[in-house]
């Protein structure tokens, strides 16, 4: 079985010092490497971050 590997996309909005991180899709690997990438809005100022998606973490660290 393959394991689907998983991108999520941000858009940044602001300066380095006060930036604001929002999630507005997702992204998926494909077989030959090549990203396929399902927006849910478009940023208006055309900046985008795909990353690895992360597991989240609870207040004590804990995954899940």
């Amino acid at each position: 079985m393959e394991v689907i590997k998983i991108k999520d996309v941000w858009t940044i909005v602001g300066n380095d010092r006060e930036a604001k991180w929002t999630k507005i899709g997702i992204g998926f690997i494909n077989q030959d490497g090549s990203i396929n990438v399902i927006l849910d809005c478009i940023p208006s100022n055309g900046r985008i971050q795909i990353r690895d998606r992360v597991a989240p973490t609870n207040q004590k660290g804990v995954v899940g």
